[in-house]
Formats: structure tokens, sequence, C-alpha cells
């Protein structure tokens, strides 16, 4: 038997917003193990949300860059927000966001990439600590590429231009005009933004990810005590509003709030005069997936009561 120890507890906590009980008894009962602890809590309808994404920690700018049929965007961390605002920091996000395009996005190319001066991006973070006085991070980077067509971007809380907490970047394959391409790009990219799907179609999920929802659902389903040809319609229910959930396509549009994505996309390639296809999208959000180590307040206070 695994041992269950209350960092593994406050583990499966932030990661499924169950009580901390019912966490200690997921784990118990599944050896410790946290996808499996994670289903267990989901089947008993004790998990807030399936999404593992991590609690967004890191501060500092996401910044995109876009020319043509190529985009970039990529992620520079600070330890505080305050950084975010300060103009160096935000034209060595834009030269490094530069860079990325150049490289296509590719992460490794980038860092090691020079900048004005020839200093590669790798070393120019590390030279920038010095000048800001905080510790930074080029943390991860990333392209989309079309070969015919648009990549449109959008940025989300602006701090200044092409920068802000959410990056996005929509590929859109079409020999449409592109200023109608471009227009429709920058609202399915700020779709993407609010709604954050993970894949552009179904067939684009993970089949393993498929196959544990389908079980997950199934479990539940069976708990109200149906017969089994009553629970696989409601797991097929279920599983089109899972895909609704995850799939860009199957999303409804939130421009207009009751168009599918998938309607959208050909109302704009009638406008445009041709066919789009969505060839693929990034989207980054600001410290997701790092956890920021929380204060514990209640055992400062006892102790600033006890001295």
């Amino acid at each position: 038997m695994a041992e269950i120890t209350a960092a593994l507890v406050k583990e499966l906590r932030e990661k499924s917003g169950a009580g901390m009980m019912d966490c200690k008894k997921a784990l118990t009962e599944n050896d410790g193990g946290m996808e499996a602890a994670i289903d267990w809590l989901r089947t008993k309808g004790l998990a807030a949300a399936a999404k593992k994404s991590g609690r967004v920690a890191a501060e500092g700018l996401v910044a995109v860059a876009t020319s043509g049929t190529s985009g970039a965007v990529i992620e520079l961390n600070s330890e505080t927000d305050f950084v975010a605002r300060n103009p160096d920091f935000q034209s060595f996000a834009g030269s490094i966001a530069g860079a990325a395009l150049d490289q296509g996005g590719d992460f490794d190319a980038t860092a090691a990439a020079p900048l004005v001066g020839g200093k590669s991006v790798r070393d120019s973070v590390t030279e920038m600590v010095g000048t800001i006085g905080e510790n930074l991070t080029f943390r991860r980077a990333a392209g989309v590429n079309v070969r015919s067509g648009v990549v449109a971007s959008y940025v989300h809380s602006a701090a200044a231009p092409n920068m802000g907490k959410i990056g996005v970047l929509v590929g859109l394959e079409s020999g449409g005009d592109e200023a109608k391409l471009g227009d429709f790009g920058k609202q399915l990219a700020m779709h993407i933004a609010a709604a954050n799907p993970q894949w552009v179609t179904q067939d684009q999920v993970d089949q393993a990810a498929v196959e544990r929802e389908r079980e997950v659902l199934a479990e539940q389903a069976r708990e109200s005590g149906k017969p089994e040809e009553i629970v696989q319609k409601m797991v097929d229910g279920r599983m089109r509003k899972y895909f609704e959930e995850v799939c860009l396509l199957e999303q409804t549009f939130v421009i207009d709030g009751e168009t599918r994505v998938s309607k959208a996309v050909e109302a704009a390639g009638s406008d445009a005069g041709s066919d789009i296809k969505v060839a693929g999208f990034v989207r980054f959000q600001i410290g997701e997936g790092i956890a920021r180590e929380e204060a514990d307040f209640a055992a400062e206070v006892a102790a600033t009561a006890g001295g």
C-alpha cells in the first residue's frame, strides 16, 4: 500500500477541487494513484473539474509575433506582475517573440538565437535578471504556419501591443481574401482565448482520453440504476457534450453566442471567396501549469501570537 502523504492529498485537492477527506479516501482506495483517484472522485461526483492544467502562479508576459503565413508565441516569466509593466521587460519579450518567429516557434532554436548585440536569447535573459532585479525565465515558445492564407493572433489583457496575459495564434488555410481572412482569424483567436479548446476536431482528440472519459461517465450513469442500454445512451449524450467542450469546431462561437464554430468557419469561407481550413492553433496563458507555493497564514498568525 502506497503511503498517502499530506503533500499527495494537497496535490489532489488542487487538481480536483474536492474536500480533503474525500481526497484522502480517493487516494487510499486507489493505492496513491493520482489519475485513478481523480477518476474515482469524478465517479462519485466529488471532483470540481476534470481539467488539471495547474494553478496559474508565475507572472510575466505572453508575446506574439506574426508575418503573413507564420506566427510565433512565447512566454517570459518574472516573479511579480509589476515587472510585466516595465517597458524594458516588454521590449525584451517582444524581441524574443520576433526571434521565435524567425525560428518557426522552435524553443531550443529561439533560446540559441542572437538578439541585438549578438548575445543569445538564453544569455540575454541571464543578463536581464541583473537589470530587472528579479528572476526571469524564458519558459516556452511555439509556432503556427500555413501554406496559404493567414496566421492571426489575439492578446487578452494586453499590457502592451502584442503582449499580455493570454496569447493566441490560429492558422487559416485558404485562398480567399486575406483581409477578410485576417478579420475572421482575429475573431476566432478571441474565441480560443475565451473558450480554451484543446483540439481542432474530434479526430484529433487523444483516444486514451476519450476512452477514459467514457469509462468515468459510464460509472456515473450506472449509479442511477438504469438499464445498460439507457446507460449507454446517457454516455453518448454526455460524450457529445464533452466534445463540445474540448473541440474548437464543436464549440459555440462566443462572438455571437449561438453559431457553432464549424458553421462560422463555413460562412467566413463564403465571405472570403474560398473554403477555410483551421490548420491549427496555440493558446498560451501566463503561468499555466506552474504551482505557486502558498503561505500558511493560519500558522503565521499563530506563530506571531505565540511570539
